[in-house]
């Protein structure tokens, strides 16, 4: 399909700020929840009821392929008979469903076996303030700017270099949700948020050689995004860079992770820290808490309030309130990322992470990109990891890696079919510098990671 000859209907507003149902309606329905739970003789209830509406267009060679208008909704009830659990879901919203699915976990529960570190979160641990944390920017995107915005991002790739001779092609995404959680606590909170993204990929071919990459942007607001030739442009201009690779002899050389790929490293320091990987003893930092476990300028922090950021909210998914907290500090290791269960199997209190963590950020060190590389003088620039070769429980890294050689501080040659290896704790301790070339747009921000000694296995 050509944008050019896009029929009439293709030009339908695509807005996602409304939904068939509000706020309040969604409320409403939280408190019907609570309310037929307890009739039926539920000692405690949660319920989570959420919408979602987006746009997902995808455009290759200059034809559209895909073009996909999303609307979601979802319920999930919890119940608690004492210490016996049931959970039961929908996605039909109607009466009917909703008291459906509240007997459907009260039956669940009944059969259930008791767990005594079952129950709500904490009363007292409540949110009870909810400022504007600034994520709620609804796109009104017609489908031809939407088709105009991937064609453009595509164009800007291919136009590149005349080696650039197919694509995978841009990827344009514009989604908004709304959620309201309540339990029987009398706590209720609702979040909305917005998230939008562009993304490309070609291919390069020289003589037998080809090579892939691409790049992309993710923002909340459609404002911030940036211009759809840029994004273009990076993904044509990485993907030619690659052209020439080679692979490296075997040996120990420093490595450099780009922003890109740094944050998988802290991801991994974060799942070990998680209350399930600790009480389940599944963790290479069991206990680890308090402990010296990077160097001393290594500072990592949680921001989940952070105005306009990718992972922001008030309260996590139990109702606790957020807050700022040190997660890294000189090194030590501050505390472990605790929902109640996980709290109360631990004998701990909740940190506000039932959910997940919420932008985690690196504090950057004085060096960017270029002066990182002077440091490094010798050594790999990794750029892209495949496999999954982390083991969680020891701590043994091996994955596959791309990217590129540098010698005097400065690129000399692409780099492919190559792994890199080590240990994470030992990854950790050997961390020699953390860049300012803070990469903003996920939930992990971090700079690029400059880690002496890493085993490189090549020819």
């Amino acid at each position: 399909m050509n944008a050019d000859n896009a029929p009439d209907l293709m030009k339908q507003d695509l807005a996602i700020s409304e939904f068939t149902l509000g706020e309040s309606e969604l409320k409403d329905i939280a408190a019907t929840v609570l309310k037929l739970a307890a009739e039926r003789g539920a000692s405690q209830a949660e319920v989570s009821v959420s919408l979602g509406s987006g746009l997902e267009l995808g455009v290759r060679l200059g034809d559209v392929e895909t073009l996909e208008r999303t609307r979601d909704r979802g319920l999930g009830v919890t119940v608690y008979f004492g210490k016996r659990k049931g959970t039961a879901s929908s996605t039909d919203l109607s009466p009917d469903a909703i008291r459906e699915t509240v007997e459907a976990a009260c039956t669940i529960a009944r059969y259930t076996a008791e767990d005594r570190h079952a129950g709500l979160a904490d009363a007292e641990l409540m949110a009870t303030d909810f400022p504007d944390l600034d994520v709620w920017h609804p796109w009104a995107l017609d489908i031809e700017t939407a088709i105009d915005i991937a064609l453009r991002c595509e164009a800007a790739a291919r136009d590149v270099d005349p080696r650039i001779e197919n694509s995978d092609g841009a990827s344009l995404s514009s989604q908004a949700g709304m959620r309201v959680y309540a339990n029987s606590h009398g706590f209720m909170g609702a979040h909305r948020g917005t998230s939008h993204s562009l993304s490309c990929a070609v291919l390069a071919k020289a003589g037998d050689e080809m090579q892939r990459d691409y790049w992309y942007d993710s923002v909340r607001n459609a404002a911030d995004m940036a211009d759809a030739e840029a994004v273009g442009r990076r993904a044509g201009e990485r993907t030619v860079a690659r052209l020439g690779s080679r692979r490296l002899p075997t040996g120990k050389l420093p490595v450099m992770y780009s922003p890109e790929v740094a944050r998988s490293l802290v991801g991994h320091y974060l799942g070990a820290m998680r209350g399930t990987s600790q009480y389940r003893e599944s963790s290479f930092l069991l206990g680890a808490a308090g402990q010296q476990v990077f160097p001393e300028f290594m500072n990592i922090d949680e921001r989940p309030r952070m105005p306009n950021a990718a992972s922001s909210a008030s309260f996590d998914s139990e109702g606790v309130a957020t807050r700022d907290k040190a997660l890294v500090e000189n090194g030590v290791l501050q505390t472990y990322l605790l929902g109640s269960y996980s709290a109360r199997r631990l004998g701990l209190q909740t940190t506000g992470n039932a959910g997940g963590v919420r932008n985690v950020r690196v504090h950057p060190g004085s060096m960017d990109f270029a002066a990182l590389c002077k440091d490094m003088d010798k050594g790999l620039l990794v750029t892209e990891l495949m496999g999954q070769g982390v083991n969680g429980v020891t701590g043994d890294y091996s994955r596959g890696a791309s990217g590129f050689l540098v010698e005097n501080g400065e690129i000399v040659h692409p780099v492919e079919e190559i792994t890199i290896a080590g240990n994470l704790l030992d990854m950790y301790r050997n961390i020699r510098a953390a860049g300012s070339d803070i990469d903003t747009r996920g939930n992990i921000q971090v700079g690029s990671l400059l880690i002496d000694g890493m085993t490189i296995a090549g020819e």
